[in-house]
């Protein structure tokens, strides 16, 4: 089979919810973000694009209708140029990423685009229809911005429960502490500020069309351990989850390009990386924190690698809580220093724009193995309802 590489790739800033990206429809900051990552290949010709991949979790307004095929004809690609969206929830973009690389493995595409995008801001409230006629009581409109909704009553509640209390059961059930959690913020919003600062950002990111955001909105550098500790918790009263140690409602997209060995001459361009294993995991909906660790235990084994060969991880930041316990485990499994998990920040600083944030940490996890020259590095995200997805990622220039 044909070996799957990463040739470019490029982020739009993340803006806050109501903030910088707000005015921006999340089709047309799909379509800004698409011809960035092309704008880095410029001997490619778009007619030789095989496919469009594009992941998007909510779909409920401006983002409907296949919003990766809107992508491709509002970014004026041919229109002989096919796309799909798949929602496979926070993973949605990695999980692009994994059908492209499968794509071109299997020989059904060489030059496959892969990323995703989400507006928090621009979700739209829904209505359910009445089950019957003419009802005469009150109807309520129903957010679609994050979490579950029009919840199916045969489904157990402890798997429906909100985002936030799985997470302090999962804090209650490891004794991992709300200092822990607080020192893990402060940690991602340093290591953030501090690799914008030396320029790791510089290169994948990319300003959107008409908006003035040129950086990541919702990272603090001033930040503190001490600050964070007078947040009041957020879904308990006497709870340990807060929104300063929990990742932010945010508008982004990502993008990444994916070929064949042999699509360096048409891309112009040597690989990034090679995507060396992949992994998907499902657990009971309500520990979803915990996937990512059995996700990335089979995308390791996929590579014949084991931990102790890792340099670089990338996992994305939905909680400090669920990621303090998967880095607990990995230790345990062999990871050799809980210092290469995000260092150059995540999500809890970044932002966590649903759709888009697997193609960053793939992007961000490629970038930091060419900056470190170490060999394999893995990205890992945990999924809403029970799942989580692994790449690993090899740098064949690294040691």
């Amino acid at each position: 089979m044909a070996e799957s590489h990463l040739y470019a790739s490029v982020r739009s800033p993340f803006g806050r919810f109501g903030g910088g990206l707000a005015g921006v429809r999340p089709d047309d900051l799909a379509a800004a973000t698409l011809h960035g990552v092309l704008a880095r290949l410029p001997r490619l010709e778009p007619v030789k694009i095989d496919e469009v991949v594009w992941g998007c979790a909510n779909q409920a307004g401006e983002d409907n209708r296949n919003v990766g095929r809107m992508a491709v004809l509002l970014a004026g690609l041919p229109t002989t140029v096919p796309a799909s969206t798949v929602n496979r929830l926070c993973g949605s973009s990695l999980d692009a990423a994994i059908v492209g690389s499968r794509m071109i493995a299997s020989g059904d595409a060489d030059i496959v685009v892969a990323g995703g995008v989400e507006s928090m801001s621009r979700a739209p409230w829904v209505l359910p229809k009445p089950e019957r006629a003419f009802p005469a009581g009150d109807v309520t409109a129903v957010s679609t911005t994050l979490g579950w909704r029009l919840v199916n009553p045969r489904m157990p509640a402890q798997w429906t429960a909100s985002l936030g209390e799985c997470n302090e059961l999962l804090a209650e059930s490891t004794g991992i502490s709300r200092a822990r959690q607080d020192e893990f913020a402060a940690r991602s919003h340093r290591l953030a500020a501090q690799a914008w600062a030396e320029g790791h950002y510089d290169e994948l990111v990319v300003a959107v069309p008409g908006t003035d955001l040129g950086r990541d909105e919702g990272i603090r550098p001033d930040t503190s351990v001490e600050k964070l500790a007078a947040l009041r918790p957020a879904f308990r009263p006497i709870g340990t989850i807060t929104a300063g140690n929990a990742s932010p409602l945010n508008d982004g997209a990502a993008a990444v390009v994916l070929g064949s060995a042999s699509a360096a001459q048409r891309l112009g361009a040597e690989p990034l990386a090679r995507i060396a294993g992949r992994g998907a995991s499902a657990c009971e909906p309500h520990l979803f924190g915990l996937a990512p660790i059995e996700a990335a235990g089979a995308a390791l084994k996929r590579a014949g690698i084991g931990w102790a060969q890792v340099g670089a991880v990338e996992l994305n930041e939905a909680f400090a809580v669920q990621s303090i316990a998967c880095v607990d485990t990995w230790l345990e499994q062999g990871l050799r220093d809980a210092e290469i998990v995000n260092a150059w920040g995540g999500a809890i600083a970044i932002g966590h724009p649903l759709g888009a944030s697997g193609a960053r940490i793939l992007a961000t996890l490629a970038a930091r193995l060419r900056a470190t020259g170490e060999r394999y590095g893995v990205a890992a995200i945990c999924i809403g309802v029970g799942q989580g997805l692994a790449v690993v990622l090899e740098n064949e220039d690294g040691a």
